[in-house]
């Protein structure tokens, strides 16, 4: 037997040594001159900033915002929307960055402050792992539209081979429809059958880029130009981030720039167009309708935009905080992040809305007939607004290369979270070869993207949308507040930022108290229920999805949560002592809660207050409040 296991313990040995060898023969460690010379820091504080705007700022910035504050009053949407972000959108960034920056960890590792809740940090990679499926899908498809915007005319200007009979480029406002029923029940004395009319833009979207079948349940083939392009997006975003935040933090001087220069040559385009005032009217004018502040519904709206707009829960916000330098302002940052993100759906909102206007305009039907969200506003109606200007290939480029730009930002976010998850579990297995892990990495999301580039793609893109990228998140924030300000103590958690800040006074805290507390946990406790309560099964156009669709779409949803109870349950079982004294040792922060330099970490987190902490956690006779009240 002694034989035996000496044999296995050898080859086991041998076995590592090879492993080690292979992940350590390329990639040499490279010292950059940063603080944390381990794990690596931003190279300069502008990267840093403009990749979190460029995280923050995404496709919802583009395609909805506008269209919730058409549909919620308009101008006067503008007072919840910002009301919300002061109360809810703010203060979570704020603590997301602190909460990275301080530990200078991932979303899973950054977990030790509170063992048991070590479940959500996986809940949020595994959230940010699927998204990241269908946003590759969606730069997939703006690269198709900006390859197809190198033609003149533009391909879907009008009704040509690949379009059926009920194209039309005839205007078809209602006062049209009702005119031409009226004009055919009059001559032909015959019933009328209804036969949607679809504008040229709608149709090449369907049947052309999409190739769209009837259902979920019609998968049929690949479609091929979107699987290249699909490759494309996924070639580039490992190009981007094949050093890291080295690499992506000098792509985002352009991604996360270029979208504004675009915005605004839009929106110059637009405000010179015939139209473009009844747009901008529509959008926050003399049309607003304050009397909407009444409805329970708008504010509901406005605090999920700013949630979701700012990319709280996804574990995002902490890894890119978590190559900060450790006495970084981010509270400083945090404002001018949230701020610009807010100030970019405004502005996105004027340019795309004085070019509805100018459609409108062209068909002779009201602004708000044209408006649309999603994609039908950023590959139908948008596109069919840039076919009727003067040089509108150029137009249609610049839009496309937008959109691709703002989604390869919120995507290399994305990326950096799982690969930074990794790299902090395994850091001498993973950190020498690093360019090999992101390769790995976007290869693997590329083969996960195949069946979103079927001809039954867009339903799974809205599926994986409506299930996983939505209240979901809200879990996950919920639970972060819980452990963060209930569990591991919101005054121990401020003690923490003044470690990175230096010392505040107590007036100063007293708002974000209230925020951390009191006002977000509720808030978000009311959109979750009403989210539940008023929740539809999810569809696309007039496509409802099968049962077994439906099926599969809780089932991601309820995989993501099931980590939270999962790990809880796991840790218990592992911990020793009774179940009170376990639960109790697995709601105090891990002996390797700290951060991550030792120069940093002072008093509070020396090695021999650390060992006298998880020491007192085991005493039996241990008083939990005594050590609650000294530790806040």
């Amino acid at each position: 037997d002694l034989v035996l296991n000496l044999d296995f313990f050898f080859n086991c040995n041998r076995f590592r040594k090879v492993f080690e060898t292979f992940f350590n023969e390329q990639d040499p460690p490279v010292d950059d001159g940063d603080e944390n010379t381990e794990r690596g820091n931003w190279a300069s504080k502008k990267e840093y900033i403009l990749s979190t705007i460029g995280y923050a700022v995404g496709l919802g910035n583009i395609w909805r915002f506008p269209y919730l504050a058409y549909k919620n009053g308009g101008g006067a949407f503008l007072i919840p929307y910002f009301v919300m972000l002061v109360v809810t959108g703010i203060p979570l960034f704020f603590l997301e960055s602190a909460f990275g920056q301080f530990c200078s960890q991932g979303p899973i590792n950054i977990w030790r402050a509170v063992p048991i809740l070590q479940g959500v940090g996986i809940a949020m990679v595994i959230v940010t792992l699927i998204v990241s499926v269908y946003y590759n899908v969606i730069i997939a498809y703006s690269l198709y539209y900006m390859f197809a915007s190198f033609q003149s005319p533009l391909p879907w200007s009008s009704c040509l081979s690949w379009a059926d009979g009920n194209c039309s480029s005839v205007p078809t406002g209602k006062d049209v429809l009702i005119k031409s029923v009226v004009w055919w029940m009059l001559m032909c004395r015959s019933p009328v059958v209804g036969v949607p009319v679809q504008s040229p833009s709608e149709q090449y979207w369907n049947r052309v880029a999409l190739q769209r079948s009837s259902g979920l349940d019609e998968t049929g083939p690949v479609v091929w130009h979107l699987a290249l392009c699909l490759l494309l997006s996924s070639m580039l975003v490992a190009a981007a981030l094949s050093k890291g935040i080295k690499s992506s933090g000098k792509v985002v001087y352009f991604t996360a720039t270029f979208p504004y220069v675009v915005i605004l040559i839009l929106l110059i385009r637009g405000a010179t167009l015939e139209g473009a005032r009844d747009g901008i009217e529509f959008y926050i004018g003399s049309q607003s309708n304050l009397t909407k502040l009444t409805e329970a519904q708008v504010w509901k709206d406005a605090a999920t935009q700013t949630f979701y707009s700012l990319s709280i829960g996804w574990g995002g916000v902490m890894t890119l905080a978590s190559y900060n330098n450790f006495h970084n302002n981010v509270f400083k940052d945090s404002f001018v992040v949230t701020l610009t993100n807010a100030g970019t759906s405004v502005l996105a909102g004027f340019a795309i809305f004085s070019i509805l206007g100018h459609m409108a305009h062209i068909y002779k039907m009201p602004v708000g007939e044209v408006v649309k969200e999603g994609f039908g506003l950023a590959f139908i109606a948008y596109p069919d607004a840039l076919s009727k200007l003067p040089i509108s290939p150029l137009w249609s480029i610049l839009f496309f290369f937008m959109l691709l730009t703002v989604g390869l930002d919120s995507q290399f976010a994305g990326i950096e979270v799982v690969t930074t998850c990794l790299l902090d579990a395994f850091p001498k297995v993973f950190k020498p070869k690093r360019t090999l892990l992101t390769l790995t990495t976007c290869s693997v999301l590329y083969f996960l993207g195949l069946p979103c580039v079927t001809r039954a793609g867009i339903y799974w893109v809205t599926l994986i949308d409506q299930f996983v990228a939505s209240w979901v998140l809200l879990f996950l924030a919920l639970f972060e507040i819980i452990g963060v300000c209930y569990i591991y103590g919101g005054n121990r958690f401020i003690k923490d930022i003044e470690m990175m800040l230096g010392n505040k006074s107590f007036t100063f805290w007293l708002w974000w108290r209230a925020c951390w507390f009191f006002l977000s946990p509720c808030i978000i406790v009311v959109i979750l229920v009403w989210s539940l309560m008023t929740f539809t099964p999810p569809s696309y156009e007039a496509v409802q999805f099968p049962d077994w669709g439906l099926a599969l779409g809780w089932c991601m949803a309820v995989f993501v949560l099931l980590w939270i109870p999962v790990v809880a349950v796991y840790k218990l079982m592992r911990a020793e002592g009774s179940v009170w004294k376990r639960v109790k040792s697995l709601c105090a922060p891990a002996k390797e809660w700290h951060p991550y330099l030792d120069i940093h970490r002072g008093e509070r987190y020396s090695e021999e207050r650390c060992r006298n902490r998880m020491t007192s956690w085991t005493k039996p006779d241990v008083n939990v409040n005594v050590i609650s009240s000294s530790w806040l």
